[in-house]
This record gives structure tokens, C-alpha cells and sequence, in this order.
């Protein structure tokens, strides 16, 4: 049977807003404000996905950019270019968060300046839309979410597939047990890399146009390498990770698909087993954790291939009455078949849902439900709190990885209860003159 684009968004309409609704239609347009309404949008970071989520609100007409940061001088130019000239521009981002005209900052820099400006944010009374990953640690994260909560800001956390309505009915339909007892879900970032990679480069003065020292802000002191910033900082385990960069996503849906909050252990193995560059990270790795509610979570990061791991999509289910194959396209369930000493017959029900949604589109409707709930006060698709508790996945793995052991995880407390060694990994000292506020 095939779930129409139609019937999908009537399901939806029980989750979201209207406004949203219509952005799964490729309408982008549908929440129209008067003048005074429109709500002035600050964002720090306007590169690479700072100019992706600049395309994702300019559609919407009740919402308007006012001002720029970035430490980047070509990036200012570029992206005030791109908004008609009509944007100050600022090196220092705390000039946004002075301003008391500016109702909302987006957070697009990497991810070891979120905590320090989305606090700063709070703090300044602003409502705050954060890129994913959340933190750069787990520790991070909680102060985030309790700043936020504190002050009584909206939050939403870039894990736009929140916001695509084919996710919602899957949700449901796992959690109503559509496909009988779920016991595996996997999913992997797949790119081939080999050989080169990210390259060598030697360290040296940075460009004149870039304010290095900002950009490196509360980490270690480290001298510049054109293989760092502005974008493959990713591949460096002090500013980002692929666990966190691509992991998140997989983790923020799949436990969301399960109802689960957190996992009670993890394990992982991984390496530089075939790239050869200056990364940080493995080139491939594996992460396992074990749920409360009895099932595996397995994310694999392969950058030394590239083939396809699934049949379709880009995440798995694996339940006792079927298997799904999801991505931001839908989903497709497989029927199931039985194994030894079980009654023969096939079990389940196959069923296939398209939602033909591109990933611009599921961002633009992301950012859509941020400016209605600025409006409405009512919480977000991805709140802080959820999207912490989805990076500290991301967290969790990094850290097995680094102690080569199986953690026991606190969910509660947020601390391991079997490894003194990995809760020293949960934060880390900041660079002077840079501090942590306390919340």
C-alpha cells in the first residue's frame, strides 16, 4: 500500500502548526505576519551552514535578518552581499546580543563556541535556534539547556528531521507496534575518503582576513593549519566530530522513533585504518549502545568507502513483525519471515509512505515552527533538552572510543558509574581569559 504526500500531511496536522504543515507541501510561505510582527533575526556564523539556515528563514516573510557576525571577513561580505547590503556587521557576536532590538539569534559557528554563545544568548534575553550538534561536551549541554530554561527562552536545536511530518507518523506507528518488538536500529555516515583525505598542512600564520584566535576561542592554543578552518573542523576532535557533525541526526531520530531517552551503556572501536591525513578522528568506527528498553543502537562512521549499506533510506529498524527503511523521503516496511521452530507465514504488513520533502525544505520548516513558537511561547519540535539528550550520544561514543572501554552510563546524573577515566572526558578546562558561566 502506498501512504500518500496528502495523507501524511493531514497526520502531521495533529503535531504541528499549520504553518509547518505547508512547508511539507513546498509552500514556504504560509505564515504571513503584519510588519510589526516580523521577527529580527541575529545569526553568529555565516558560513557554510550558517548560509544554509540564512536560506532556510528568508522565505519566511514575518521574519527579517538585521545583523551578521562572523570571525571570517570574506564570509560578512558575502553573506551581507546575499541579504542586499541591508545587515551591520560585526567580528564580535557579543555586539547582536547587545542590541535590544534583535528578538532571535541563530548559532551556526562550530561546535566548541555553541555553549558560551548560546548562553550569552539566554542571558541577554534572546530566543536561540542552535546548529547541531548542541555542545562540545556533555557538561556543556546541561548548562545550555538550564540557562534556557532559566530565562524562559524558546530553543529550537538544528535536528531538522523533527520537523518532517513522515517522521512523526513513523514514530507513532513503531511506538503503537507496528513492527512488533524492535530489538536493532543502525544507521551509518558513509564516504569514501581514501586516500587523502583532509591532507596535510604545514602550520603557519593564519589570513589576515580571519581573526584565528576568536575562531579557536576556549580550546587549547594551536597554531593555524589551512585543514582546520574555516570547514574541516570536523574532522578534529577538539572543534567537532563525525559522530557528532552526521551521529546526531541518526541518534536524535532513532531514539525518538523508540520513545527513548538515553542509553544505559556503549561501547565502540574504530581507528585511522586507510586515510592518511592530519584528522583527529577514526576514518572508521562503530558505535553500539544498549537501551533501557531492550534493543541496540549501532551508528557506523565508514570514511574509507562508500557503497550503500541498506537497500533504500538511510536508517534501519529492525523489528519482530517487520523492518523499516526511513529517511527524509519516507519510509518502506518490510514484512518479516519467520525463523526456525516458528509458525510459517510471512508476519507483518508491508507498507510504503513517500513524503517527498528535500532536506532544504524540512530545514525551512524547522525554522518555520522556531519563529511561530517565538510567537506562541509554546515549546519547539527540538528544545534544548532533546537535543542535549541526542548529542550526549554523540558524547558517549567519542569518549568509548578514547577509553577503549564499555561505559555505564548515569542518565540521571550524567556521569559514567563504571570509569573515573571517562568522567574526566565529560568537560574539559577552558582556554583564559574564556569561562563557562555558571547557571
Amino acid at each position: 500500500m502506498t501512504v500518500s504526500d496528502e495523507i501524511v500531511r493531514r497526520d502531521f496536522t495533529k503535531l504541528g502548526t499549520a504553518a509547518a504543515i505547508g512547508l511539507a507541501t513546498s509552500t514556504v510561505n504560509t505564515a504571513r505576519a503584519a510588519a510589526n510582527d516580523r521577527v529580527r533575526l541575529g545569526i553568529i556564523g555565516v558560513g557554510n551552514r550558517g548560509g544554509q539556515l540564512i536560506d532556510a528563514f528568508l522565505p519566511h516573510d514575518d521574519c527579517e535578518f538585521v545583523a551578521i557576525s562572523d570571525v571570517y571577513k570574506p564570509y560578512l561580505a558575502k553573506t551581507a552581499e546575499k541579504l542586499g547590503g541591508k545587515v551591520d556587521q560585526y567580528e564580535d557576536y557579543r555586539k547582536i546580543l547587545d542590541r535590544k532590538d534583535i528578538d532571535a539569534v541563530i548559532v551556526a559557528t562550530p561546535d566548541h563556541w555553541h555553549a558560551l554563545q548560546t548562553i550569552e544568548a539566554a542571558d541577554a534575553g534572546k530566543d536561540i535556534y542552535v546548529e547541531k550538534p548542541l555542545s562540545s561536551t556533555i557538561v556543556e549541554g546541561r548548562k545550555m539547556v538550564d540557562a534556557v530554561n532559566k530565562k524562559k527562552r524558546v530553543g529550537q536545536v538544528g535536528l531538522h528531521r523533527r520537523s518532517i511530518p513522515s517522521f512523526h507518523q513513523l514514530a507513532k506507528e513503531i511506538q503503537d507496534g507496528r513492527v512488533g518488538k524492535v530489538t536493532v536500529t543502525r544507521a551509518y555516515r558513509i564516504s569514501n575518503m581514501a586516500p587523502n583525505g583532509i591532507g596535510h598542512a604545514k602550520k603557519e600564520n593564519a589570513p589576515a582576513d580571519l581573526n584565528w584566535d576568536a575562531w579557536v576561542g576556549p580550546r587549547a592554543e594551536q597554531a593555524y593549519q589551512d585543514n582546520i578552518a574555516p570547514y574541516k573542523f570536523r574532522w578534529w576532535l577538539g572543534y567537532s566530530s563525525q559522530m557528532g557533525n552526521w551521529g546526531v541526526h541518526y541518534f536524535d531520530a532513532l531514539r525518538w522513533m523508540l520513545g527513548e531517552a538515553a542509553p544505559k551503556s556503549v561501547v565502540a572501536l574504530g581507528g585511522r585504518y586507510a586515510v592518511d591525513d592530519d584528522r583527529t578522528i577514526p576514518d572508521t568506527a562503530e558505535a553500539v549502545f544498549e537501551l533501557p528498553g531492550g534493543s541496540l543502537l549501532i551508528f557506523g562512521q565508514y570514511e574509507a568507502s562508500g557503497n550503500p549499506i541498506f537497500p533504500t533510506g538511510e536508517m534501519e529498524l529492525r523489528g519482530t513483525q517487520g523492518t523499516v527503511y526511513a529517511s527524509g523521503n519516507g519510509y518502506e516496511i518490510l514484512t518479516e519471515r519467520p525463523g526456525q521452530f516458528q509458525a510459517k507465514g510471512r508476519r507483518g504488513k508491508a507498507s510504503r509512505v513517500q513524503a517527498k520533502l528535500p532536506n532544504h525544505e524540512a530545514t525551512s520548516a524547522h525554522a518555520r515552527n522556531f519563529l511561530d513558537c517565538i510567537k506562541t511561547r509554546d515549546e519547539t519540535h527540538c528544545p534544548l533538552e532533546e537535543g542535549h539528550r541526542s548529542t550526549i550520544f554523540a558524547h558517549l561514543a567519542n569518549i568509548a572510543l578514547a577509553t577503549g572501554q564499555k561505559l555505564d552510563w548515569d542518565a540521571e546524573n550524567e556521569r559514567f558509574t563504571n570509569s573515573p577515566e571517562a568522567n574526566e572526558l565529560l568537560e574539559y578546562e577552558y582556554r583564559s581569559p574564556y569561562k563557562l558561566p555558571t547557571v
